[in-house]
């Protein structure tokens, strides 16, 4: 009889999806691979959505992806028109990550849809949506968690930690994040402009 990791007995029916789950994360994880090294080594903003296109995700017109960005999946990455994701930056993606227009996520950022329930007997993981609306910005270094939506023209400052919902034009920093402040700018209408060239 075979078992699975929690010592449960599996039916045949179990084994065969076990299986085919095992060998479809293998292919998955094998294209992720070379969607990793053409954002980390082809300095070209046009490679990167495209292959990005390719792998399932919605880019839309004039946004950018700077070098070094990584991904656990693409199918549910919406990214929408004149937003900047900076370099080195992990976009989660196993379930929705919706990305507004106008958005500029910094460096080094990370957005997380899945995190373990550290509760849980079987330390399942948990995946909920997480949603960045228009005119956002995240600051460097900020880490955003599973579950939170960051309102219309709202600042993550740099290093802040987002574990619940940040509210339209609010400043948020620290760890975990709180409201520091307000953006005076309430009806934003700018452009980011092009991105870096060979980054």
């Amino acid at each position: 009889m075979i078992r699975d990791k929690m010592g449960r007995k599996l039916g045949i029916e179990e084994v065969f999806f076990k299986i085919v789950n095992r060998l479809y994360n293998y292919l998955a994880d094998l294209g992720l691979y070379f969607l990793h090294l053409v954002c980390n080594c082809i300095p070209s903003h046009h490679t990167r959505r495209f292959v990005m296109r390719l792998g399932g995700a919605q880019i839309g017109p004039g946004s950018s992806i700077h070098m070094g960005s990584k991904f656990f999946s693409l199918k549910k990455l919406k990214i929408g028109t004149d937003t900047i994701v900076g370099n080195d930056v992990f976009l989660d993606g196993r379930d929705d990550l919706i990305i507004g227009d106008h958005v500029d996520i910094a460096s080094e950022v990370l957005i997380y849809n899945s995190e373990h329930d550290i509760s849980s007997a079987d330390f399942v993981a948990n995946q909920q949506k997480v949603e960045i609306k228009d005119y956002a910005f995240i600051g460097p270094r900020a880490i955003i968690l599973p579950g939170v939506t960051i309102g219309k023209g709202a600042v993550v400052a740099a290093g802040a930690v987002v574990t619940k919902d940040v509210g339209d034009f609010e400043i948020v920093g620290g760890v975990p994040a709180k409201v520091i402040g307000e953006r005076p700018l309430k009806n934003p209408n700018y452009t980011l402009g092009r991105a870096r060239l060979f980054q």
